[in-house]
């Protein structure tokens, strides 16, 4: 898989934005598939950072109804990274 093949988006909530600051900890969407050895190598090409570890997790998606129909959210895997003691994301800091 390539690099973008294996992070499909930043996951910004307020929950990751405080364990960006605080803990130097990125939250990011990935391809389900993706192991961690291809969630490190893709970030570490995309973004020029080292990063320190990994960890997954995998969310189901929530039943929600409309009307008097039953519909599904889909499935996502969201994963974790520590990145080393002074790597930066430039995405994550703000303008």
């Amino acid at each position: 898989m390539t690099p973008n093949q294996v992070i499909k988006k930043p996951l910004l909530t307020e929950k990751s934005n405080i364990l960006y600051h605080d803990q130097n900890q990125v939250v990011l969407v990935v391809n389900k598939k993706a192991n961690k050895h291809q969630i490190k190598e893709s970030v570490e090409q995309s973004f020029a950072v080292k990063v320190q570890d990994v960890r997954t997790i995998n969310v189901q998606g929530k039943k929600k109804r409309l009307g008097r129909n039953m519909g599904k959210r889909s499935d996502i895997k969201k994963a974790i990274v520590q990145l080393e003691e002074g790597s930066k994301i430039d995405y994550f800091e703000g303008a």
